[in-house]
């Protein structure tokens, strides 16, 4: 079902600080997903973006940075809770955490990485660029608070070439 891209967004905003959401990458026939709590929808270059947040230290980095797109899947029901806790905290490079939180993918309906089943709002992204951060151009409260260790992100700016509800 399409949703409204400005009632869509409204929602997201909603959850996503409070609880999460599932963001999925495929390269090749890796598939991974990770939780963030993290990220920005707007416009940019005359289309409609989402920008994701992805450290280097991360399982999905090795993935997403040469993937062409990527899927974020926003759950609105507190179950999901434990999905969300062990995809945040468990790395799919050393287990299954998919299994683990019980969590399925199914296919998108416009871009190569899937989306989770079982979830209410889906955002499917065309990476059109990326960018690491530059840690001289940081405030240093924000590098004190989130950047001590100097693992820093790569910011990923999907257009979001479909946006709906289940």
């Amino acid at each position: 079902m399409e949703v409204d891209f400005i009632k869509g967004l409204e929602k997201a905003l909603e959850h996503l600080p409070k609880q999460g959401a599932f963001l999925t990458v495929k390269d090749q026939d890796r598939i991974n997903t990770m939780t963030i709590g993290w990220g920005s929808v707007g416009f940019m270059w005359q289309k409609p973006v989402f920008m994701a947040l992805v450290r280097k230290s991360r399982y999905t980095y090795q993935l997403i940075d040469h993937a062409d797109s990527f899927t974020v899947s926003i759950p609105y029901e507190k179950e999901m809770k434990k999905a969300l806790t062990i995809c945040g905290t468990i790395s799919g490079r050393d287990r299954d955490k998919c299994k683990e939180a019980g969590i399925s993918f199914i296919p998108s309906i416009a871009v190569g990485s899937p989306v989770i089943a079982d979830c209410r709002q889906y955002y499917e992204c065309k990476i059109v660029y990326k960018q690491e951060m530059n840690p001289e151009m940081l405030m240093p409260q924000i590098q004190k608070a989130m950047y001590a260790d100097n693992d820093y992100h790569t910011l990923y700016f999907g257009e979001i070439v479909a946006c709906y509800e289940k």
